[in-house]
């Protein structure tokens, strides 16, 4: 019985290293915490809304959005100033929170950026943006004034995370394909 102890202890010397190591150089996906360039930001103390925008000025070829609410002209601005250098921007946004004749979806569509709404649920409640397919950008934090300046919400970035991120552009390309189009007013 001891010697039976003994070769395996000895053996699990030798191989839980090798193991390790094996997982050091091939990591394997959903098994290994890789570092990653996490940030946050919380509402209503003035630095949420720098945070996302920051976000977005930093994108390079592309920008998904999905949205709840969506009423901030900062936000809204700075997605089209991305469209205006040349980003892909693209919005999906709940329908019922973001119909109405004037608003930041109507903005964006009449600037030029696609835009689709989604009726397909009770709510869409969405607040993520994917930024060149290796950024992600969630949290509670609503596209609105209110998420800014009186609720408490917060904001999480994630860079370097091109599999996460890959995750929530098709949820978002998804979601984009059930929504219908916003025409532009002018």
């Amino acid at each position: 019985m001891m010697k039976k102890f003994t070769t395996l202890f000895f053996a699990a010397l030798v191989f839980i290293p090798i193991i390790f190591s094996f997982l050091l150089l091939f990591p394997i996906p959903g098994f290994t915490a890789q570092t990653r360039d996490i940030e946050a930001a919380f509402s209503p103390y003035g630095k949420s809304l720098p945070f996302v925008l920051s976000t977005i000025n930093s994108a390079r070829k592309s920008i998904r959005v999905a949205a709840f609410t969506f009423t901030s002209k900062p936000i809204a601005e700075a997605l089209r100033d991305a469209h205006k250098r040349g980003v892909d921007v693209k919005v999906i946004a709940d329908a019922r929170s973001n119909g109405g004749k004037y608003t930041a979806v109507t903005f964006l569509a009449n600037q030029g950026v696609p835009v689709r709404l989604n009726d397909r649920y009770g709510i869409m409640h969405n607040k993520f943006m994917v930024i060149d397919d290796t950024t992600l950008e969630t949290g509670s934090f609503n596209y609105s004034a209110a998420a800014a300046d009186k609720n408490a919400e917060n904001v999480l970035v994630i860079r370097d995370a091109s599999t996460l991120a890959g995750q929530y552009a098709e949820e978002w390309a998804r979601l984009w394909d059930e929504g219908v189009d916003v025409k532009p007013n002018y």
